[in-house]
């Protein structure tokens, strides 16, 4: 490997690392991991599910052709380095190491098998789980973005999607769901009065994004609550334009189904992003919303609505 090409990395974007020699035929990632398949690609790379060769673990490595980057993009890819490594929890996909070889940047992190996008192409079979299994997705992604919201420095993701919610399969401390990829997250001073001027503007994935940063206005980290209400409406499959008609179903359920719809309206509030509430008061109202999953299946008139 290009030992320039290494120093460049270390110097310019003031990142620690694992020291690994590289100057290997085979190269370090041939000679500790047998890659099994691709699960995964996008701007900033491939992700990979490998097998570590000595402990015989399942890891997945994102390899991203560093060296052919723009400066732009490389800022972002490392911001992502950065962000997993400080983001030290259970509400984050767990990162292990990087290094450089052969021109790429590769990123050892934690596999999980699935995404929330997964889990929702699958939700009829998902919600058939038996009650010991019954999972809670809004409730624990609530607290993942809390998590960092909270943290110091505060983070911003800005890219907040089902492909970005990972499912973990192992269930640590109860939990199933992590965050990952945060190539356009961003830290944020919480003792500014207003949003910063200083966060790029227009990013993350159209569908998902705020009005605030498609109209390139300033924002905040509320922008993640508006794409939080979003991801709500996929997962309780709520459509805004008929939500009305939750009147028609009985008293039982218009207590929780119109408390839901209103928590995820509040939380889409526009223009003024500062009427959304924080990730903490959403979830001190968990049981005033939170729809139990033997109220939906013994009563077969609230699936016609839903």
């Amino acid at each position: 490997m290009d030992s320039n090409f290494t120093d460049f990395y270390a110097n310019e974007y003031q990142i620690t690392y694992n020291t690994i020699d590289v100057n290997t035929s085979d190269g370090y990632y041939n000679k500790q991991f047998i890659e099994m398949s691709a699960i995964g690609s996008g701007g900033f790379g491939t992700v990979f599910k490998v097998k570590h060769r000595l402990d015989d673990k399942i890891y997945a490595v994102k390899k991203v052709q560093f060296g052919d980057l723009s400066e732009d993009k490389k800022q972002k890819v490392v911001k992502e380095v950065k962000s997993l490594a400080k983001l030290d929890s259970e509400f984050v996909v767990k990162y292990y190491n990087s290094w450089l070889e052969s021109n790429h940047l590769f990123i050892q992190m934690e596999f999980c098998s699935q995404s929330l996008q997964t889990l929702l192409t699958d939700k009829p079979i998902v919600f058939q789980r038996q009650p010991e299994d019954q999972m809670n997705t809004f409730e624990e992604l609530l607290e993942c973005v809390q998590y960092i919201h909270e943290s110091v420095p505060q983070v911003i993701h800005r890219d907040l999607k089902p492909d970005n919610i990972l499912i973990y399969p192992k269930f640590t401390f109860n939990r199933f769901i992590k965050l990952c990829d945060f190539g356009l997250a961003t830290d944020h001073d919480i003792n500014k009065q207003t949003a910063s001027n200083d966060h790029t503007l227009g990013v993350g994935t159209l569908r998902y994004i705020s009005p605030e940063v498609f109209h390139r206005k300033q924002y905040n980290h509320k922008t993640d609550i508006y794409s939080l209400a979003l991801i709500g409406e996929q997962i309780f499959s709520i459509d805004p334009q008929i939500s009305h008609s939750s009147q028609a179903i009985g008293s039982e359920f218009n207590k929780y189904y119109g408390n839901l719809y209103q928590t995820l309206q509040s939380m889409l509030s526009s223009p003024d992003y500062n009427q959304r509430p924080e990730c903490r008061e959403v979830l001190a109202k968990h049981n005033e919303w939170s729809i139990d999953k033997t109220v939906v299946t013994n009563h077969k008139e609230f699936n016609e609505y839903i």
